[in-house]
């Protein structure tokens, strides 16, 4: 039985240990298989820039140069980037597959896996592709959810995301799709559209979830400071963690909170961008309502864990992409979910969430209603989202898929 070391080089992340649906993979995976002989990683990081990477805030990391350091028994690798704006992120992914490309062959590596994480750089894909085919390698690809319908790209980004997109999955081996409904929807568009008439290979992993309890205590000092610094109690509020974006129905979970009567306040942990802000405040006036707090970030695990847990209930607005890392830390910490009814979040939560429409009245009215339910009907629902993470997205569950795909169920 060959048992040979794979290497599988992943691009497309920022920075490991970072807040991010990429960069807590990344984290993960490569903590599940720190100790698997069988696998070795090696990750592109930032070395400057938005999200870039600072090693010196992880622990166990063995610094192998300058640019270089050993994290999980990862070897990762930092580059340096011009600052250019959103075209940062497109002449990364370019960097990394060079660098990549570089490293397989100055190391005679023999059939490396190049794993692709958003389709940024289709234009070039053809290229890389036919470079890392001719080393022996086979490129994978995650498609991530559907960027190209994100509000925020201007209507010529989001035509460049397309088409991106179609070449990337016309060069690769395999799209890893993290939502069933990603991978039928890749089938959809692009069966029999690939090389030489061909259809995408496509397998369906989702991300990951933790389902064990934060390790703080109720009265741990770090989580009661923050409570007191923000106005907030245990089981006094409900929760909203993520990317401060318009297609995540900020406007419409703020608006409808405004309306309900609910006794609770809504804290909203993101990263707020001032012209957002500005324009939710010009449109709502949440600024009058005290309930409404937007309480920063919080970088800390086990903290934002804890918080989670102590929430009353969580609300996830996520309309675009398949399955959201921050819906799948809902589910694990949070008893009571209240989910926007789109395909990606009933296919994670199922019967274990309540839904709401963007239909006026629609989530203050689900508010009201939740406020109103029985300490058992809280804890069957979450009992059932705690089941529903440990039969399907834990992260053991996750790296083992992973394990699957990088090499095989037969030891070859």
């Amino acid at each position: 039985m060959n048992k040979a070391v794979k290497h599988i080089f992943l691009v497309g992340a920022k920075s490991l240990g970072a807040y991010g649906g990429y960069e807590t993979f990344i984290n993960k995976l490569t903590e599940y298989h720190q100790n698997n002989p069988r696998i070795k990683y090696h990750v592109a990081c930032k070395a400057n820039g938005d999200g870039y990477m600072d090693e010196t805030t992880l622990s166990g990391v063995k610094k192998l140069s300058e640019n270089e350091f050993e994290y999980h028994n990862a070897h990762c690798f930092k580059l340096h980037l011009p600052n250019v704006g959103p075209a940062q992120a497109i002449i990364y992914d370019l960097k990394a597959l060079s660098y990549c490309c570089d490293y397989i062959k100055r190391n005679n590596i023999k059939e490396p896996i190049v794993y692709i994480m958003a389709c940024r750089i289709g234009p070039w894909m053809r290229g890389y592709y036919k470079k890392i085919r001719k080393l022996g390698g086979r490129v994978f690809v995650n498609p991530d959810g559907h960027e190209w319908m994100r509000a925020k790209w201007s209507a010529p980004i989001r035509k460049y995301w397309k088409y991106s997109e179609q070449k990337m999955i016309k060069y690769c081996d395999l799209a890893i799709c993290d939502s069933v409904n990603i991978e039928k929807y890749i089938h959809r568009c692009y069966d029999n559209k690939g090389q030489k008439g061909a259809s995408p290979e496509t397998v369906y992993i989702a991300y990951g979830a933790e389902t064990r309890k934060s390790s703080l205590a109720d009265n741990d000092e770090k989580l009661v400071d923050w409570y007191k610094s923000k106005g907030l109690s245990r089981l006094g509020y409900y929760l909203v963690v993520g990317r401060f974006v318009p297609e995540n129905n900020y406007e419409t979970m703020i608006r409808e909170f405004m309306k309900s009567r609910s006794k609770r306040d809504f804290a909203i942990i993101t990263n707020v961008k001032d012209k957002f802000l500005e324009e939710l405040e010009n449109k709502l006036n949440f600024k009058s309502d005290p309930r409404i707090k937007f309480v920063g970030t919080v970088y800390d695990p086990e903290l934002l864990m804890k918080i989670r847990e102590n929430a009353y209930g969580y609300f996830h607005g996520h309309e675009v992409g398949g399955t959201n890392p921050s819906l799948l830390e809902a589910l694990g910490s949070t008893d009571l979910n209240l989910l926007l009814d789109v395909g990606f979040n009933k296919e994670v939560a199922r019967d274990s969430a309540l839904y709401w429409s963007k239909d006026d009245g629609s989530l203050a009215s689900l508010i009201e209603r939740a406020d109103a339910m029985t300490e058992q009907e809280i804890q069957s629902l979450g009992k059932k989202a705690k089941n529903r993470i440990a039969e399907a997205y834990s992260w053991q569950f996750i790296s083992d898929e992973y394990e699957r795909v990088w090499v095989g169920t037969d030891g070859k």
